[in-house]
């Protein structure tokens, strides 16, 4: 059996079992799982699955940073058929309860105490009732929880669930899994304020890894450094999934920390790293790269923010890479669309995003949805095996993001050269890119109205020269209602995740409104301009205000925190 026909995750797990034994999947400093490990764990947590109850096509979440469990559950809950909803990482309870609640799922895998923070306690007063059981990876699940939610227990002891559920009824259960079969609900905001979940297969997502591992010339003997957070695309989909299907050696990477993961690159004879513009950046910038060993670093790929050819450049004569690479993609489209080539010259990668993948299509369109000439710009669509089946529960609604004739409109507005390289111009829509990370206005706007003395909220996003971008949230407070700038930020690093929490906050008395009352956002650009501390409409003390206000820097995986 070929790469190429092994169009689900169960089969291409048992594939890699029985092609690479005992060479190491997964390397952590707990300890290591071979391919052969790694199949036995995922049958026995699939089995305790099946024994708690999980029916094919039903949900189950995992909540919790880069750890092994963390890709045992996933592929467990592919292996019993269900569909996996990954959270992020940064979100707080009332976040990560939506989620929950929106997908129906039954089951939570979670971690117990990450950063400082209670998982489980954080989402107690948010839990939805369909929630039937949580799953504790580290440690024993608390008192308080137990009690209130007597089906909540630990990792180990749900896996001694699997003994309920015979070898042959798993079996069985596996073999429903097909290339059409629901892999995954990867939740997105967008610009209604309420995230969607994207629903993608695994035939679809294994012929996107399969390629773009094949492109990023991933190999059996790649060590592959993992600081990407596994409930995102790029490092569950181009991450552990890619690794798993070239063969190569997962090592999980919890907390970014530049001089740890130098320590971990020359240490563990890194050859593969991923990550956002501003990851690399931190590498560069450490005082004493250059008495370091980075000889074993091959494979970069990056993306997801504006790019300048001297990084790329830098990246190649300072890191060592021999290949750095920029793609494009969204979660609609299993999160893979486009990929810069080998041998690409450090200005195509830095100023295009490659070009398709195969099987995949993009196109520039007008508004009217024709397509337009080379180097023309407009809208950027994709077309092909990798577009999402819908949202889940909104089957109708996908129909204003694909269209009759199959193609994904992205909102981003873009340009083709004559090679098919594509270059991200500009966004349709008001989101904005945090060091990585997509901040859509709409919700963060919406999660900002929950505040009892916020009548009125506009954000937009501002240049900085780390990040990319930052939020810049303008408020308007209810008459009568007294809050400052610092309860403000203080309520939203409570409820959003780090990066949603706008780096600069102004009280304004109003927001420029057009005559049928629709916020006249450039207006609030204008006045921000350049420096986001700026005065925009707000009086000198506002201004001050805004001035003072710095977004909490949080060590979690990405940079971009």
């Amino acid at each position: 059996m070929t790469l190429n026909h092994i169009l689900t995750t169960p089969a291409l797990i048992a594939h890699g079992a029985a092609r690479h034994g005992t060479r190491t999947a997964i390397e952590t400093a707990q300890g290591n799982l071979s391919y052969a490990q790694l199949d036995a764990a995922r049958i026995t947590a699939a089995r305790a699955l099946i024994g708690c109850g999980i029916q094919p096509g039903e949900r189950v979440a995992i909540w919790a940073p880069n750890v092994a469990s963390w890709i045992v559950a996933a592929l467990a809950i592919h292996s019993a058929g269900a569909a996996l909803v990954p959270i992020n990482t940064r979100m707080k309870g009332l976040e990560a309860g939506a989620i929950l609640e929106d997908s129906g799922a039954r089951l939570l895998f979670c971690c117990g105490t990450f950063l400082g923070d209670s998982y489980p306690a954080m989402l107690a007063p948010h839990r939805p009732a369909s929630l039937e059981r949580i799953v504790v990876f580290d440690g024993d699940v608390e008192p308080g929880a137990s009690k209130h939610h007597g089906r909540d227990e630990s990792w180990d002891a749900f896996l001694l669930r699997a003994a309920g559920t015979s070898m042959e009824t798993f079996r069985s259960r596996e073999a429903t899994v097909r290339p059409d079969t629901l892999m995954d609900i990867m939740f997105t905001s967008g610009t209604t304020g309420r995230p969607k979940g994207v629903m993608t297969t695994h035939g679809q997502n294994l012929r996107a890894v399969h390629d773009w591992a094949q492109i990023a010339t991933l190999r059996g003997s790649d060590r592959y450094l993992i600081v990407n957070p596994f409930f995102h695309a790029f490092g569950y989909k181009a991450g552990w999934l890619a690794a798993l299907a070239s063969g190569a050696t997962i090592l999980p990477h919890l907390v970014f920390n530049p001089e740890r993961v130098l320590e971990r690159i020359v240490r563990d004879k890194v050859s593969v790293l991923p990550g956002p513009p501003t990851l690399y950046h931190a590498l560069l910038d450490m005082p004493d790269l250059a008495a370091r060993d980075l000889s074993s670093l091959r494979v970069a790929v990056t993306g997801a923010a504006a790019i300048a050819p001297s990084l790329i450049e830098r990246m190649r004569a300072q890191l060592g890479f021999d290949m750095v690479l920029t793609g494009y993609g969204l979660t609609e489209s299993c999160g893979f669309a486009t990929l810069c080539r080998r041998g690409d010259d450090a200005e195509t990668v830095a100023h295009t995003s490659g070009r398709a993948m195969p099987g995949v299509e993009v196109r520039i369109a007008d508004s009217n949805g024709a397509a337009l000439a080379t180097g023309e710009t407009g809208e950027v669509q994709i077309r092909g095996y990798n577009v999402m089946q819908g949202y889940f529960g909104q089957r109708d609604n996908a129909t204003d993001t694909v269209d009759a004739d199959g193609w994904l409109h992205t909102g981003d507005l873009g340009t083709l050269d004559l090679n098919g390289y594509l270059r991200i111009t500009d966004r349709i829509k008001d989101m904005f890119i945090v060091g990585g990370f997509n901040c859509y206005p709409a919700e963060i706007e919406r999660l900002f109205s929950g505040h009892p003395a916020v009548a009125q909220v506009a954000l937009i996003g501002v240049p900085d020269e780390r990040l990319g971008e930052v939020g810049h949230a303008f408020v308007v407070l209810r008459a009568g209602e007294h809050a400052s700038v610092e309860e403000l930020t203080g309520w939203a690093r409570r409820n959003m995740a780090n990066y949603k929490v706008p780096r600069f906050l102004s009280l304004v008395e109003r927001l420029p409104v057009s005559a049928a009352g629709k916020v006249l956002k450039y207006r609030l650009r204008e006045g921000a301009g350049n420096d986001a501390g700026s005065d925009a409409g707000s009086d000198p003390k506002t201004n001050a205000e805004t001035r003072a206000v710095n977004h909490a820097k949080t060590p979690e995986n990405s940079p971009a925190s």
